[in-house]
């Protein structure tokens, strides 16, 4: 079994990070699977979701960020927006989560966001782990991978973030910044992308070697 839940705050490189980790275990890298299969549940068509999932350019959050948030319409920038009362942020959370728990099932792959940590919390087979950083960093990597603004940056951070926040608290009353929530926290925005993707692999072998998520460790064995 190798699952791991990354919990990535904007701006600390989780799109980099989680890619890179699932190819080094040998992994499914699932953050557009679990979109997909929200689509589906939903009846949202694949390739809004799929459109709706690229990073915002002016500061707008994507359409699953909105319905996550409960902001449904509230970004007119954003391309395609639903109406508001086509799908509510419960609907949202909870098709969210079976496709979580369905991931996790299978026992392979690297979940990036979706508030996986949170509901996969009591799943002793699941690594979690928090990418975040100092705010003025997360901005400026944002500035740089996004090729945005600083403006652009500043808001998108600072709203992702409460939307982020909000949302584990609304649907787990879970604080996103208890450690109790995560294995290991690392400042994403100190170290490059396979400096991050290392320790990650040396805390999943050292859980494994623990007694905890047992299976396949780092170098893609097979499951």
């Amino acid at each position: 079994m190798t699952i791991v839940a990354l919990s990535a705050a904007y701006g600390a490189a989780g799109s980099q990070i989680g890619p890179a980790l699932a190819e080094r275990l040998g992994v499914p890298f699932v953050d557009r699977g679990i979109a997909l299969a929200v689509a589906e549940r939903l009846e949202v068509p694949v390739r809004e979701a799929l459109a709706n999932e690229e990073p915002p350019a002016a500061g707008s959050s994507s359409l699953l960020e909105r319905l996550l948030s409960g902001f449904v319409g509230a970004y007119t920038g954003a391309p395609a927006p639903l109406p508001a009362d086509a799908v509510t942020p419960a609907d949202f959370h909870q098709a969210s989560r079976e496709a979580l728990l369905s991931q996790a099932a299978t026992g392979r792959g690297v979940i990036l966001g979706r508030g996986a940590c949170a509901a996969l919390r009591h799943d002793p087979q699941v690594l979690r782990i928090r990418l975040s950083g100092p705010e003025h960093r997360r901005i400026e990597h944002a500035m740089r991978v996004r090729d945005i603004d600083r403006d652009t940056s500043e808001r998108t951070v600072r709203a992702l973030d409460r939307a982020h926040a909000d949302y584990l608290r609304q649907f787990y009353d879970a604080d996103i910044d208890d450690p109790a929530l995560y294995h290991l926290t690392i400042d994403a925005t100190a170290f490059d992308t396979d400096v991050c993707v290392a320790i990650i692999v040396v805390a999943l072998e050292a859980m494994i070697s623990a007694g905890g998520p047992s299976g396949a460790a780092a170098g893609g064995a097979s499951p």
